[in-house]
């Protein structure tokens, strides 16, 4: 399609069709400049924000990053009374509490401190 028929099917000058597909290029166009070309050309404009991994993977590691720093602070505070935890009861705990934030998948795990 040239310039000068999508100036037409956009109704504007072909000068601002190139300008469009200028901005386009650049990286520079407005959502609405896309979706009144994309009504001109008999499309949809898809707007999307798609995650680099699963959602249930994010949730995840954003529930261990948690849960690790909601535990290191009480095996500190246990360390200094001399009331250490095993190995074995700390995984068992940091997993349990890994569910349940998991559960309730608020807001807080999306702190940027968590």
């Amino acid at each position: 399609m040239t310039t000068t028929q999508l100036a037409k099917r956009l109704g504007v000058v072909q000068s601002r069709a190139v300008a469009i597909e200028q901005a386009e290029a650049k990286g520079t166009i407005t959502l609405n400049s896309l979706e009144k070309a994309a009504n001109a050309l008999d499309c949809r404009l898809v707007y999307a924000l798609v995650p680099r991994k699963p959602l249930d993977e994010l949730v995840s590691e954003r529930a261990e990053r948690l849960a690790k720093k909601r535990l290191r602070s009480t095996s500190h505070s246990m360390a200094l009374e001399a009331q250490s935890v095993k190995v074995a009861d700390e995984q068992e705990q940091l997993k349990r509490m890994i569910e349940r934030l998991i559960e309730k998948a608020g807001s807080e795990l999306w702190e940027e401190d968590a």
